[in-house]
C-alpha cells in the first residue's frame, strides 16, 4: 500500500522566493512572545517595589487610648503586692 501525501503546504511547495518573507507585525509578536514571561515578571517585581516602599515610607499615627475595660499587661514584679 502506498502512503497518502500530506495535503498540506510545506517549505518545500513554496517557491525558492517566498521562503524567508516576514512582515514587521511577525517580528513584533516574535519578541513579545519570547518574552512574555520575562516581562510580566518585571511589572509585577515593580508593582511590589512601589507596595513596599509606600508601606515604609508612611508616617505611623500615635498611639490613641487604650479601649474600656483594658488591665493592661501583666508583670512579674507588681509593686501592688504586700
Amino acid at each position: 500500500m502506498p502512503k497518502k501525501q500530506k495535503s498540506g503546504k510545506s517549505k518545500s511547495n513554496y517557491p525558492i522566493g517566498k521562503q524567508g518573507i516576514k512582515t514587521a507585525t511577525d517580528e513584533k509578536n516574535d519578541f513579545y512572545n519570547k518574552h512574555k514571561s520575562t516581562i510580566w515578571t518585571i511589572i509585577v517585581i515593580i508593582i511590589l517595589a512601589i507596595f513596599f516602599i509606600v508601606n515604609n515610607t508612611r508616617d505611623v499615627p500615635e498611639h490613641g487610648p487604650y479601649p474600656p475595660n483594658y488591665n493592661g499587661p501583666k508583670s512579674l514584679n507588681n509593686s501592688d503586692q504586700n
